[in-house]
């Protein structure tokens, strides 16, 4: 999981290049769960800064963590310098400050279980908010996605990552809110779901597969087999379902 969690900084021009951004809708969300401003965030897993800009545009003080060089280097390249960036894993931030905000954009699945919400709390100020969101990146076509799925088949099963905890996809909540219902540190525990679809051309639905873990770990011509059996099977331009799955709890006072 670890080698998995640190693959990213080999695609990290491809990740900004190809993955998509965050809308205003999800600022409105967190905004409207905290219930008062947002002054200050701290961002776990920062990657290369896509809910960095949109965090920050909103005014918000937003401190982005990332472990991988690369990954930061990349986001430094679109963040104004007065953002300050940390290089470091979760695991690995001092506990010395607390934020109104504590968020996680499609990386918090690559922390330790061991402890994650204990040492989330400490980061978390008392009252303040816990937000985790990401987009599954999914054709929207049902018979497409099956075709993928069977180009990619004799070189990878599954490409997703599967639920930590194991919470099944048909329950109700889903992680990390299972963990965060459990958690003595954390209440008023939120799901909810942003509708998106995107239209983009095959050839960077493809580019956003390269940045995903389970093909970046695959042998590189193993890798150029699947993109090129999955480009085979799909029309010029192709329709994603881009919707953002967002967890919020709040901090016990």
């Amino acid at each position: 999981m670890v080698a998995r969690a640190l693959s990213f900084g080999t695609v990290a021009e491809a990740y900004e290049r190809f993955r998509p951004g965050y809308p205003v809708e999800l600022l409105d969300l967190v905004t409207a769960y905290a219930g008062a401003p947002i002054r200050t965030a701290l961002e776990i897993g920062a990657g290369t800064g896509k809910a960095t800009r949109l965090f920050a545009q909103g005014g918000i003080a937003v401190t982005a963590t990332e472990p991988d060089a690369a990954m930061l280097a990349e986001l430094r390249k679109h963040l104004p310098a007065d953002v300050p960036t940390v290089q470091a894993a979760f695991e690995d931030l001092p506990l010395d400050s607390s934020y109104e905000l504590v968020y996680s954009a499609a990386a918090l699945h690559w922390t330790n279980p061991e402890g994650r919400w204990e040492r989330m709390a400490e980061l978390v100020q008392p009252g303040g908010v816990f937000a985790s969101f990401g987009v599954p990146i999914q054709l929207a076509d049902p018979a497409l996605k099956e075709a993928a799925r069977a180009a990619r088949a004799p070189y990878l099963q599954d490409d997703g990552v599967p639920s930590p905890d194991g919470t099944p996809e048909d329950r109700p909540m889903q992680w990390p809110g299972t963990e965060l219902q459990q958690s003595e540190w954390f209440t008023d525990v939120r799901q909810a779901v942003i509708e998106r679809r995107l239209t983009m051309s095959a050839a960077d639905y493809i580019g956003q597969l390269s940045t995903v873990s389970a093909y970046v770990m695959l042998p590189p011509a193993d890798r150029d087999e699947v993109f090129r059996r999955t480009l085979q099977t799909l029309p010029e331009t192709v329709e994603i379902d881009g919707q953002i799955h967002v967890h919020l709890a709040r901090r016990h006072l």
